[in-house]
Protein backbone atom coordinates (compact mmCIF):
# COMPACT_ATOMS: atom_id res chain seq x y z
CA UNK A 1 0.00 0.00 0.00
CA UNK A 2 3.04 2.64 0.75
CA UNK A 3 4.28 1.80 -2.52
CA UNK A 4 1.07 2.34 -4.27
CA UNK A 5 0.82 5.42 -2.91
CA UNK A 6 4.43 6.85 -3.41
CA UNK A 7 3.43 5.81 -6.91
CA UNK A 8 0.46 7.98 -7.62
CA UNK A 9 2.52 10.73 -5.82
CA UNK A 10 5.48 9.95 -8.29
CA UNK A 11 2.31 10.48 -11.09
CA UNK A 12 1.29 13.43 -9.60
CA UNK A 13 4.40 15.04 -9.75
CA UNK A 14 5.32 13.86 -13.28
CA UNK A 15 1.77 15.29 -14.74
CA UNK A 16 2.91 18.82 -12.82
CA UNK A 17 6.54 18.43 -14.42
CA UNK A 18 4.69 17.78 -17.84
CA UNK A 19 2.19 21.11 -16.74
CA UNK A 20 5.82 23.19 -16.52
CA UNK A 21 6.75 21.91 -19.59
CA UNK A 22 3.76 22.98 -21.05
CA UNK A 23 3.86 26.49 -19.62
CA UNK A 24 7.61 26.98 -20.94
CA UNK A 25 6.57 26.26 -24.23
CA UNK A 26 2.96 28.53 -24.17
CA UNK A 27 4.30 31.30 -21.97
CA UNK A 28 8.37 31.46 -23.52
CA UNK A 29 8.47 34.78 -21.87
CA UNK A 30 8.07 32.94 -18.66
CA UNK A 31 4.56 34.91 -17.72
CA UNK A 32 1.10 34.19 -17.88
CA UNK A 33 -1.38 36.81 -18.33
CA UNK A 34 -4.36 37.16 -16.98
CA UNK A 35 -5.91 36.92 -19.81
CA UNK A 36 -4.38 33.43 -20.72
CA UNK A 37 -5.26 32.48 -17.24
CA UNK A 38 -8.79 32.86 -18.16
CA UNK A 39 -8.27 31.14 -21.03
CA UNK A 40 -6.56 28.23 -18.86
CA UNK A 41 -9.82 28.01 -16.77
CA UNK A 42 -12.65 28.14 -19.68
CA UNK A 43 -14.05 31.33 -18.26
CA UNK A 44 -16.02 33.51 -20.85
CA UNK A 45 -15.20 37.19 -21.20
CA UNK A 46 -18.95 37.68 -21.44
CA UNK A 47 -19.24 36.60 -17.54
CA UNK A 48 -17.95 39.13 -15.33
CA UNK A 49 -18.67 37.34 -12.42
CA UNK A 50 -16.88 34.17 -13.18
CA UNK A 51 -14.37 37.18 -14.66
CA UNK A 52 -13.80 38.98 -11.43
CA UNK A 53 -13.63 35.36 -9.21
CA UNK A 54 -11.10 34.66 -11.71
CA UNK A 55 -9.41 37.96 -11.70
CA UNK A 56 -9.07 37.46 -7.59
CA UNK A 57 -7.55 34.49 -7.89
CA UNK A 58 -5.15 35.24 -10.20
CA UNK A 59 -3.97 37.98 -7.88
CA UNK A 60 -4.05 35.80 -4.77
CA UNK A 61 -0.91 33.86 -7.05
CA UNK A 62 0.89 36.94 -8.33
CA UNK A 63 2.63 37.08 -5.02
CA UNK A 64 4.98 40.22 -6.80
CA UNK A 65 2.30 41.60 -7.63
CA UNK A 66 3.40 42.45 -11.41
CA UNK A 67 0.25 41.03 -13.38
CA UNK A 68 1.77 37.75 -14.49
CA UNK A 69 2.07 34.70 -12.81
CA UNK A 70 6.32 33.42 -13.03
CA UNK A 71 7.18 30.01 -13.34
CA UNK A 72 7.04 29.78 -9.38
CA UNK A 73 3.93 31.15 -8.70
CA UNK A 74 2.55 28.94 -11.50
CA UNK A 75 3.78 25.95 -9.76
CA UNK A 76 2.82 27.19 -6.53
CA UNK A 77 -0.30 27.56 -8.19
CA UNK A 78 -0.52 24.21 -9.69
CA UNK A 79 0.55 22.42 -6.30
CA UNK A 80 -2.52 24.03 -4.57
CA UNK A 81 -4.89 23.35 -7.12
CA UNK A 82 -4.01 19.81 -7.90
CA UNK A 83 -2.26 18.85 -5.01
CA UNK A 84 -3.23 21.19 -1.96
CA UNK A 85 -4.52 19.56 1.32
CA UNK A 86 -7.46 20.95 3.20
CA UNK A 87 -5.52 23.53 5.30
CA UNK A 88 -3.57 24.52 2.44
CA UNK A 89 -6.92 25.42 0.51
CA UNK A 90 -8.81 26.97 3.17
CA UNK A 91 -5.57 29.21 4.36
CA UNK A 92 -5.47 30.85 0.48
CA UNK A 93 -9.32 30.67 1.23
CA UNK A 94 -8.75 32.79 3.35
CA UNK A 95 -6.13 35.13 1.94
CA UNK A 96 -8.56 35.36 -1.10
CA UNK A 97 -11.48 36.54 1.21
CA UNK A 98 -9.16 38.94 3.00
CA UNK A 99 -8.73 41.86 0.50
CA UNK A 100 -7.13 44.29 2.66
CA UNK A 101 -4.82 41.87 4.17
CA UNK A 102 -5.16 42.51 7.94
CA UNK A 103 -5.58 39.06 8.98
CA UNK A 104 -8.98 39.22 9.79
CA UNK A 105 -12.66 39.26 7.71
CA UNK A 106 -15.28 42.01 7.87
CA UNK A 107 -18.78 41.45 6.74
CA UNK A 108 -17.94 43.39 3.68
CA UNK A 109 -14.84 40.86 2.85
CA UNK A 110 -17.13 38.00 3.02
CA UNK A 111 -20.44 39.49 1.37
CA UNK A 112 -17.98 40.30 -1.57
CA UNK A 113 -17.21 37.17 -2.70
CA UNK A 114 -20.32 35.42 -1.60
CA UNK A 115 -21.93 37.68 -4.25
CA UNK A 116 -19.97 36.48 -6.91
CA UNK A 117 -19.98 32.83 -5.66
CA UNK A 118 -23.38 33.58 -5.50
CA UNK A 119 -24.34 34.62 -9.49
CA UNK A 120 -21.27 31.82 -10.36
CA UNK A 121 -22.10 28.15 -8.54
CA UNK A 122 -25.05 29.38 -6.11
CA UNK A 123 -27.83 30.47 -8.45
CA UNK A 124 -28.38 26.99 -10.10
CA UNK A 125 -27.76 25.43 -6.55
CA UNK A 126 -31.02 24.28 -3.97
CA UNK A 127 -29.14 27.45 -2.04
CA UNK A 128 -32.07 29.72 -1.78
CA UNK A 129 -30.20 32.60 0.58
CA UNK A 130 -29.31 35.74 -0.76
CA UNK A 131 -25.74 36.85 -0.66
CA UNK A 132 -26.31 38.56 2.51
CA UNK A 133 -28.32 35.95 4.53
CA UNK A 134 -25.38 33.67 3.29
CA UNK A 135 -22.92 36.30 5.06
CA UNK A 136 -24.98 36.16 8.31
CA UNK A 137 -24.90 32.65 8.44
CA UNK A 138 -21.44 32.42 7.70
CA UNK A 139 -20.78 34.55 10.82
CA UNK A 140 -22.89 33.16 12.99
CA UNK A 141 -21.95 29.80 12.31
CA UNK A 142 -17.95 30.76 12.51
CA UNK A 143 -17.26 34.02 14.61
CA UNK A 144 -16.49 32.56 17.74
CA UNK A 145 -16.68 35.66 19.41
CA UNK A 146 -19.19 37.53 17.76
CA UNK A 147 -16.82 40.55 17.11
CA UNK A 148 -17.76 40.85 13.49
CA UNK A 149 -14.70 39.60 12.40
CA UNK A 150 -13.43 36.28 11.20
CA UNK A 151 -9.68 35.22 12.28
CA UNK A 152 -7.79 33.30 10.27
CA UNK A 153 -8.43 29.98 13.24
CA UNK A 154 -12.04 30.89 13.34
CA UNK A 155 -11.70 30.35 9.73
CA UNK A 156 -10.14 27.20 9.64
CA UNK A 157 -11.97 25.61 12.92
CA UNK A 158 -15.85 27.12 11.48
CA UNK A 159 -14.86 26.08 8.11
CA UNK A 160 -14.20 22.15 9.24
CA UNK A 161 -17.14 21.89 11.84
CA UNK A 162 -19.96 22.27 9.49
CA UNK A 163 -19.85 21.32 6.24
CA UNK A 164 -22.20 23.61 4.13
CA UNK A 165 -19.53 26.54 5.21
CA UNK A 166 -16.65 24.21 4.31
CA UNK A 167 -18.25 24.26 1.05
CA UNK A 168 -18.88 28.24 0.54
CA UNK A 169 -15.73 29.04 2.25
CA UNK A 170 -13.19 26.76 0.75
CA UNK A 171 -12.54 28.30 -2.67
CA UNK A 172 -11.87 25.51 -5.58
CA UNK A 173 -10.70 26.30 -9.01
CA UNK A 174 -11.85 23.43 -10.95
CA UNK A 175 -8.70 22.68 -13.50
CA UNK A 176 -9.21 19.24 -13.90
CA UNK A 177 -10.83 19.87 -17.60
CA UNK A 178 -8.06 22.01 -18.45
CA UNK A 179 -5.36 19.45 -16.98
CA UNK A 180 -7.12 16.49 -19.00
CA UNK A 181 -7.42 18.19 -22.00
CA UNK A 182 -3.71 19.35 -22.28
CA UNK A 183 -2.16 16.46 -20.68
CA UNK A 184 -3.36 14.95 -24.10
CA UNK A 185 -1.17 17.08 -26.32
CA UNK A 186 2.10 16.08 -23.62
CA UNK A 187 4.79 14.05 -25.80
Amino acid sequence: MGQEESHNEEMDLARIQDLCIMFMKECPSGALHLHEFKRIFGVQSSSQEESLYIENIFHSFDTNRDNTLNFVEYVAALHLILRGNLEDRLKWSFKMYDKDGNGKLDRQEVKRLIKIIHKIKLQTSEVELTPSEICDRIFDLVDQNHDGQITLSEFMEGAQKDEWVMNLLKLDVNATGWVMQNSVKLP
